[in-house]
């Protein structure tokens, strides 16, 4: 059996936030912003309108309603984001209560930043291929805009990232259509250098808040060295596993690579010597939405028509960790 993507979900905040706007919280530009990251604007929660849950909710309907299902038609569910509602309980069950399933499923919860798309890819293509369950439901959601520093001394993250979230379904199958290969790795030597460390479980409660003021507790990231690794991995690994599974370069007709940085993508791409009409893009509209870009980005490709069923499509992403991966699926 083959695990075959049926559809995709989507969800975006209505609040655009452009570079223009960030002009006006912090010493930056438009222009600065572009040039580094491709970015002209990003979607921001509101308070009490979006939450990570009511997100992943309405992406994951979008792909029910896509693929002609119900809840119940759903065996497991893998969730995965960097900061969910809740500490404890994780937001999977969370997405299983909201969307009225009559029947106890499990749901996973995975923490694999921008990479964790791929992981939980692997995770449900396995599922499925042994015979464990039917159909799948993948989705990531993240809300960062709660939590990055929003003064001049934060700027290089905080513009960067945006709110949204992505779902998508998959299902056993018979036919050549389906997940043909995986590949997913991780280099935990570099975990300081892109991080978030508070609060964590050595955070003491009752102790003064004026670590609210320091670096830990907003994002942190060595800019350079994430975008010279980014590189070197993203290419490494879509070029092996082209190669384990005996295609070339030229075979593959679109690749989704992770939306965190414009000049990433175009290097990987340059790099594999795959023409920049075969990917399609996001970050420009969206900014960097960690699990949720890759769904968010081959869903409005196939949406577009860019994606036919047939293509053989490369997924790639790189992200904190530092954790990497591809994917080959023939849609």
């Amino acid at each position: 059996m083959n695990a075959r993507i049926v559809s995709f979900g989507a969800y975006l905040p209505p609040k655009v936030v452009t570079n223009k706007d960030l002009e006006k919280m912090m010493d930056t530009s438009d222009e600065w912003i572009q040039q580094r990251s491709g970015i002209k604007e990003r979607r921001w929660v509101e308070e009490g309108k979006d939450t990570c849950s009511s997100m992943a909710h309405k992406a994951c309907e979008d792909a029910l309603k896509k693929a002609n299902l119900k809840a119940d038609d759903i065996d497991a569910i893998i969730f995965g984001s960097l900061l969910t509602d809740n500490v404890f309980p994780g937001t999977g069950v969370l997405l299983q209560k909201s969307l009225g399933f009559s029947k106890n499923i499990p749901a996973l919860d995975i923490k694999n930043q921008c990479s964790g798309f791929l992981y939980a890819l692997s995770v449900a293509n396995a599922w499925i291929k042994s015979g464990m369950y039917k159909r799948v439901l993948v989705c990531g959601s993240e809300v960062h805009s709660c939590r990055l520093d929003k003064s001049t001394r934060g700027r290089d993250v905080s513009v960067l990232f945006g709110d949204g979230a992505g779902a998508c379904i998959l299902e056993a199958t018979d036919s050549e259509q389906g997940i043909i290969d995986i590949h997913i790795a991780s280099q935990g030597e570099f975990a300081d250098i892109l991080c978030l460390k508070e609060p964590g479980s050595n955070f003491d409660l009752r102790r003064d808040f004026k670590s609210i003021e320091e670096q830990n507790w907003y994002p942190y990231m060595e800019g350079k060295t994430v975008f010279k690794h980014a590189v070197a991995r993203m290419t490494e690994s879509l070029s092996q596993l082209l190669d384990k599974n005996k295609f070339k370069n030229s075979d593959v007709d679109f690749v989704i690579a992770h939306q965190a940085n414009m000049r990433i993508n175009a290097m990987v791409l340059d790099q594999l010597k795959i023409p920049w009409e075969k990917t399609h893009h996001t970050i420009d509209r969206y900014g960097n939405t960690t699990m949720a870009t890759i769904p968010l980005t081959m869903g409005e490709a196939v949406d577009l028509g860019k994606v036919k069923r047939g293509d053989l499509v490369s997924l790639v992403a790189f992200g904190a960790g530092f954790t990497w991966g591809s994917a080959l699926i023939r849609y």
